[in-house]
């Protein structure tokens, strides 16, 4: 529906745009009750005709009206305002559901979507992993636990069984090839790992210091990461973990063998503990 579309792509005017959708959303509804029609490029498509083409739509019985962000653009509050203005000037909204769409461009798919929330839409399209086109879509793990988690803020959650997330996520990735980075939100192998000595001190004293969701409710755990950055009660309850009860003298000894470590090494692993209390002891 944008002018660049129409003109480059569809080579089609915007009447025979307009009377494409009439006809091809009348076509469907002859076969099916629940009709989906998405205004591609709509948020750069000029707002009137956005208006038409979506009254044409509902007029030829479209229940569902979907309006994709297709390339990424929207900032800010751009998005809900769009799905605002067409709410308040396209008739016969009131049993249509809303539906977004948004692409991952300038890494705002997600934000896009939850805004689009807030004022009525009540259907996100959106993937595991946030993979699509270019930059790939919205995420569904990253928008179904922003609604469970802040549903002080939205009022609204999802059906989605949010324990199967990590599972899915892990077997979509090995489907498509396309690897997760460590740091992506909710799924990435980071995202409950605490390596700072000051947050895993927080963490072993209440989990909600640094963790807004539990991580068992995305199929997670908290890890404890030991790096050069750990500190002694993360260092102390790792071994604990371990089996290992250590006097004052033998800890501070193993302490200090593990800070030797962890400066030549990025990680320290429950290996690399249990050989340098296996030295200690043995001294």
């Amino acid at each position: 529906t944008s002018p660049i579309h129409m003109a480059e792509k569809l080579k089609k005017t915007p009447d025979e745009v307009l009377a494409n959708v009439t006809q091809s959303v009348a076509h469907a509804k002859t076969h099916v009750t629940d009709v989906e029609w998405s205004a591609e490029d709509a948020t750069r498509t000029e707002r009137p005709f956005l208006v038409a083409t979506v009254q044409a739509a509902i007029n030829a019985g479209a229940t569902t009206i979907n309006l994709p962000d297709t390339v990424g653009y929207c900032v800010g509050g751009e998005y809900a305002a769009m799905f605002e203005h067409i709410m308040q000037n396209v008739t016969g909204t009131e049993n249509i559901t809303f539906s977004a769409h948004c692409h991952d461009d300038l890494r705002l798919a997600t934000a896009n979507s939850l805004a689009a929330v807030n004022v009525g839409v009540r259907q996100i399209e959106c993937c595991v992993n946030g993979i699509g086109e270019r930059a790939g879509n919205a995420s569904l793990e990253t928008i179904v636990m922003a609604l469970k988690t802040r549903q002080d803020a939205y009022g609204i959650t999802t059906q989605v069984d949010a324990k199967h997330l990590m599972p899915l996520s892990q077997k979509v990735a090995a489907a498509t090839g396309f690897n997760i980075a460590e740091n992506t939100a909710i799924i990435g192998a980071n995202a409950f790992a605490h390596g700072s000595g000051i947050h895993q001190h927080g963490m072993l004293a209440n989990g909600n210091t640094y963790e807004i969701m539990a991580p068992e409710s995305v199929g997670r755990s908290t890890e404890i990461v030991l790096t050069r950055h750990s500190g002694r009660h993360a260092v102390k309850a790792q071994l604990q973990l371990l089996g290992y009860k250590l006097g004052d003298n033998s800890f501070a000894s193993v302490f200090a063998a593990f800070q030797t470590l962890a400066e030549i090494q990025k990680r320290v692993t429950d290996e690399d503990l249990q050989n340098i209390v296996n030295r200690v002891e043995a001294t």
